[in-house]
């Protein structure tokens, strides 16, 4: 079995510093996990490359992908005009894959929504799959409750729209608020600290870019109402499914580092 702990100490080591790497602070950030048939993810990315790993669940093999909401509320390149900062809503889509050539955990990504121009230069620039989508956010932290008294997005978006409204238990994450792992390190591992991603740029060659950040603090959240508009639409969760992730977690406030720019992957 692999070692988590070293693996997860060695993604939280400091990486390099690159002259286009981008810094943001995260506030509201939600980790929304669904448990589906690895059948129904194997024609969106390329399985010579990527294994599409199961996880016990509930006495079943499945597979696991996610929505992640998120307001970044500094983007900037950090060496690169430092005092340009932006804050708009976003939301990734993924898949936890497992990269056989690199022999390691990772995530592919379906594309991302961004209510922000910036989606126009990341497209033009690296043909990276991001979209453009209008953000609507009514998010309350209660700082001394320590969880959240309300959490919504409303997302507006041809490519990817979605409902988010989110209850909040106050109760820190563990190793059993996620069925399928056979401890807390694999957990954090898998879900909460893949830093390679992979998607289909738009000119439909496999792209990549990786992240640093610190362990995220996280409690553990309920669905009151859920919707994505791009999983119905590639027919990977029905709205019903939408209504039982498999796990949420959410945060108030955390730190990302984005090494760009992006590489073709070959």
């Amino acid at each position: 079995m692999p070692d988590y702990d070293h693996i997860l100490r060695g993604r939280l080591a400091t990486q390099r510093n690159g002259r286009l790497d981008v810094r943001s602070g995260l506030h509201h950030f939600a980790l929304i996990n669904y448990a589906l048939p690895k059948a129904r993810l194997e024609p969106h990315l390329p399985t010579n490359r990527f294994e599409i790993p199961e996880f016990d669940i509930n006495g079943r093999p499945l597979a696991l992908m996610s929505a992640v909401p998120f307001v970044d509320v500094d983007f900037h390149f950090r060496r690169l005009f430092p005092f340009a900062k932006f804050r708009f809503g976003q939301t990734n889509y993924r898949v936890y894959v497992f990269d056989k050539e690199r022999q390691e955990h990772c995530v592919w990504f379906f594309g991302t929504t961004l209510g922000s121009a910036v989606v126009y230069l990341a497209r033009g620039a690296w043909r990276i799959p991001w979209h453009y989508a209008r953000y609507q956010i009514n998010c309350h932290y209660d700082q001394p409750a320590g969880r959240y008294t309300t959490y919504q997005y409303s997302v507006r978006s041809p490519w990817g729209a979605a409902e988010i409204d989110l209850e909040d238990t106050g109760e820190a994450i563990k190793q059993d608020s996620a069925a399928g792992f056979t401890s807390f390190a694999e957990m954090q591992l898998i879900l909460t600290h893949p830093v390679d991603g992979f998607f289909y740029r738009l000119d439909g060659q496999v792209g990549s870019y990786s992240v640093w950040h610190e362990t995220i603090p996280m409690t553990v959240g309920k669905a009151r109402n859920l919707y994505f508009g791009l999983y119905e639409r590639l027919g990977l969760l029905s709205r019903e499914e939408m209504q039982r992730p498999h796990s949420v977690f959410l945060c108030p406030a955390t730190e990302f580092v984005v090494f760009l720019p992006p590489k073709i992957t070959r």
